[in-house]
């Protein structure tokens, strides 16, 4: 990964505003001087090493994030968002629609669903609460397979439920802050 300190002091700026602070009050919950944030988001310097956790953490951001500026994946294989898999449960349902829920290519799809997930995934299509859940539990299965989902984005477009607080949780296990 090639570092680009301009574009990660803008970045580290615009998140540390998003969040309400000052440079001031993120370098004392960071325990470094304000010219040192000042120095990070202007790209004259860069933040330690040791400093990169806390920072994401209260950034609530990942320390891939913060390295490519807010660009990219990181270490992940791609960057999956919540209406990527809302669409795509909704296709399934549009697939059956189109060719028919008796049909040999969406009885496949369905079926293997089905059986992968332990599950009759249909019931989502006319069930706004249990298509959230399946909505998570498809996140869940991207961030097992090694794809980067924003907490943000969880938060922002995923009602309150355990079972987003599960997938938060889980989230912060795989390393995804």
């Amino acid at each position: 990964m090639n570092l680009n300190s301009k574009l990660m002091g803008s970045y580290l700026q615009t998140e540390r505003k998003k969040m309400g602070m000052t440079q001031s009050e993120l370098s004392e919950k960071l325990n470094v001087s304000p010219q040192a944030v000042s120095n990070w988001e202007r790209g004259e310097t860069l933040p330690d090493v040791s400093v990169l956790l806390d920072l994401a953490e209260t950034l609530r951001c990942s320390v891939d994030a913060i390295l490519s500026g807010g660009k990219g994946c990181g270490g992940f294989r791609r960057h999956v968002t919540v209406a990527q898999m809302q669409e795509a449960l909704s296709s399934l349902d549009r697939i059956g629609e189109l060719l028919g829920r008796d049909h040999f290519i969406y009885q496949c799809i369905i079926d293997a669903l089905n059986a992968r997930m332990n599950t009759t995934i249909e019931v989502s299509f006319s069930d706004p609460h249990v298509f959230d859940v399946f909505t998570i539990e498809f996140l869940l299965a991207c961030i097992g397979n090694g794809d980067y989902v924003d907490p943000k984005d969880v938060e922002a477009h995923l009602p309150p439920s355990k079972a987003r607080d599960y997938l938060l949780k889980s989230m912060q296990e795989h390393g995804i802050r």
